[in-house]
């Protein structure tokens, strides 16, 4: 399941460039973008503090939110943001349009399961991680939180694959030409010892 949904303050911005997304930044705001749906790019307002807490809370953008601009509760998925470089604040966010049977892509994290019980792990192996996230087709009303790769059983040199992974339903790889890598059990820099990779 993804995470639970939440509700953002905003108020529309008549004035766009960057001498006002300083003034709004002054007065802890952020400027955003809400596209899509065939529908006027809206340009808004929000709280530096309540977007920055739900960027770091994790599942930012794999969350749909409600965002109320001046009485109008408009549903998003966040696509987009940027934070400065130096001093690590939101600087910009871009929001879609969305309802619940809109089809989205979402990048969504990898969690990996049972390393105690993949031989190749307890022979010494080592989990080389190809991909921390993929990015799937979902409805922006069943995007899920995470995906789960089982390494029981993986021995050294044995890859765990897409096809591998149990998707939820309603969802599939955007990359859906090839049965592509999210990770394998490598042989560490020192080697495996071979007898106790032979008794595994």
């Amino acid at each position: 399941m993804s995470h639970d949904t939440y509700e953002l303050k905003a108020e529309t911005r008549e004035r766009v460039g960057k001498g006002s997304s300083r003034e709004l930044r002054r007065n802890g705001l952020i400027p955003a973008v809400i596209y899509g749906d065939k529908q006027a790019p809206l340009s808004i307002a929000i709280s530096t503090k309540e977007v920055t807490q739900r960027i770091h809370a994790g599942g930012f953008k794999t969350t749909v939110a409600t965002i109320d601009v001046n009485g109008e509760k408009i549903k998003v998925l966040p696509k987009d943001f940027q934070l400065d470089p130096v001093r690590d604040f939101t600087m910009h966010v871009d929001f879609l349009r969305v309802s619940g049977d809109t089809h989205v892509v979402v990048e969504v994290p990898v969690h990996f399961v049972n390393e105690e019980k993949s031989p190749g792990i307890k022979a010494g192996g080592v989990l080389n991680v190809v991909r921390h996230a993929v990015e799937l087709h979902a409805l922006a009303g069943n995007i899920p939180e995470f995906i789960t790769a089982d390494l029981a059983g993986l021995k050294v040199g044995d890859g765990i694959h897409i096809s591998h992974v149990k998707l939820p339903k309603g969802t599939s790889p955007v990359i859906a030409d090839r049965d592509f890598t999210i990770a394998t059990i490598a042989v560490p820099a020192a080697g495996v010892k071979e007898e106790e990779a032979a008794s595994e």
